[in-house]
């Protein structure tokens, strides 16, 4: 398993894969580890999770240079994302315990309630593009509910995987209760299939969460799956139009346009259209490609050659049917797996650009007529992610937040998760939520409890 650097195209860190036998040994190891970690108090959980926090923040820099090396995301958007799982394991170091609290129910029984159980061992399968972020996201709630994790990551971020597993096991984990799995693709149906594992989360594309959920659903087994998205961004006359496109720019470019959460689809009312065009191509175009590890750089480059050259070709697809290209639209000149930041307009129906996930920096621009139709645009999509509304009129609020079909609505400003709010999706872009209450639920048996007293 290699990483190489998506900049200088060298390769950066390299690791074996896991025999089977291996694999075999580290789940035993999990299983056992669960017998005693499902029964120890919040306090001793939390007191693991408060240190890998900790160490979190003492590493920082050096980890968020790994993952810059690793895939390409500028430094500083790496330095936050490791602040951010920080943030995840003190949230539910603190919470847990009230979240997973008894909760009393009326019923004909003297008493009643549910009381919330670990189910043991749950695999994450992850991507590489916050390959922090999705891991604690997952990891912090899972053991803080008393189940132990095992991680297998994108094969691109082998050096991010280790050292995932290196912050719990220096925080006092005790082995086995977070395992990072270096296998690949291949060998997850056979993990998922073994009577240890009780429950899958699957975070990245369409088919890789379809796959594992299909394999999961065989076992019957629970899976979370939090997939691509297609955001939509709609801006309306009321809304502040400077903040919307400095806000639009950011949304769709965070992240070297490599996010499912990212603001992909912008729909602008065709009375400040002209408006909102011309400042976000102005803004798009001055953006600077160059070295991820410097500041300055506005775009470093996509993960893998891979990537850069299926969002290349979506372009030149939608570009052949009519679409039309404002700004970028190319690789550029640079070394490296760049791609140039691109906003499309005139998108005809049925190309890529009116139905496929862009996972890179491509802005697809268009234009809406009345509220009514920028919500038609917004829904005619197979993902419902998250969404991003601008408009200071409360009625036309309450109808973007009532009719637009995304797992959730922010209202001037972008999309975004928070451990203190549920996060997820709906239609393709997958099922169950993550973070907040919703997400240490989803992983645990809901028993219920009926007293009569004798």
């Amino acid at each position: 398993m290699k990483s190489q650097n998506p900049f200088t195209l060298e390769i950066e860190f390299s690791h074996e894969e896991m025999s089977d036998q291996a694999v075999s040994d580290a789940l035993y190891r999990a299983d056992i580890a669960f017998q005693d970690w499902r029964w120890r108090s919040f306090e001793d959980r939390a007191v693991v999770l408060n240190k890998a926090a900790d160490l979190l923040d003492e590493r920082r820099d050096r980890l968020a240079e790994i993952a810059t090396r690793e895939m390409g995301k500028r430094l500083s958007e790496a330095v936050s994302e490791v602040e951010k799982c920080a943030w995840v394991c003190r949230h539910y170091a603190e919470h847990a315990q009230a979240y997973l609290s008894d909760d009393q129910r009326d019923s004909d029984k003297d008493e009643s309630y549910v009381r919330y159980f670990p189910l043991g061992v749950i695999l994450a399968v992850m991507p590489w593009n916050f390959p922090f972020w999705q891991v604690f996201r997952f990891a912090a709630p899972t053991l803080m509910a008393g189940n132990v994790g095992l991680l297998k990551h994108a094969s691109n971020v082998p050096q991010c995987a280790v050292e995932i597993e290196r912050i719990f096991t220096d925080a006092g984990a005790p082995r086995g209760v977070f395992t990072t799995l270096m296998i690949g693709s291949s060998k997850v149906a056979d993990v998922i299939a073994n009577p240890v594992v009780k429950a899958t989360s699957v975070t990245g594309s369409g088919p890789a969460g379809s796959a594992v959920a299909a394999q999961s659903g065989d076992e019957v087994k629970p899976s979370l799956l939090e997939l691509g998205g297609s955001d939509p961004f709609i801006v309306m006359p009321s809304a502040d139009i400077e903040k919307a496109v400095t806000t639009a720019v950011t949304a769709r470019m965070i992240n070297n346009g490599q996010s499912c959460i990212a603001a992909k689809r912008f729909i602008a009312h065709a009375d400040i259209f002209d408006d909102f065009r011309d400042r976000f191509v102005e803004k798009v175009a001055a953006m600077k490609m160059g070295d991820p590890m410097k500041d300055g750089t506005d775009m470093g480059p996509l993960a893998t050659q891979d990537i850069r050259n299926e969002l290349a070709e979506q372009v030149e697809k939608s570009v052949k049917a009519g679409a039309k290209v404002l700004v970028g639209g190319g690789k550029g000149e640079m070394d490296g797996h760049f791609y140039q930041p691109t906003i499309l307009t005139d998108i005809p129906d049925n190309s890529p650009a009116a139905t496929e996930e862009f996972f890179g920096p491509v802005a697809l621009l268009f234009k809406a007529d009345s509220a009514q139709h920028a919500i038609v645009i917004a829904n005619d999509s197979k993902f419902g992610l998250a969404s991003s509304v601008w408009t200071t009129e409360p009625a036309e609020q309450d109808l973007f937040i009532n009719r637009i079909e995304a797992g959730s609505t922010f209202v001037n400003s972008m999309s975004a998760s928070d451990p203190r709010l549920p996060f997820g999706g709906i239609k393709v872009s997958g099922y169950g939520r993550e973070l907040s209450r919703e997400g240490i639920l989803a992983f645990v048996n809901a028993k219920t409890i009926g007293i009569t007293k004798g």
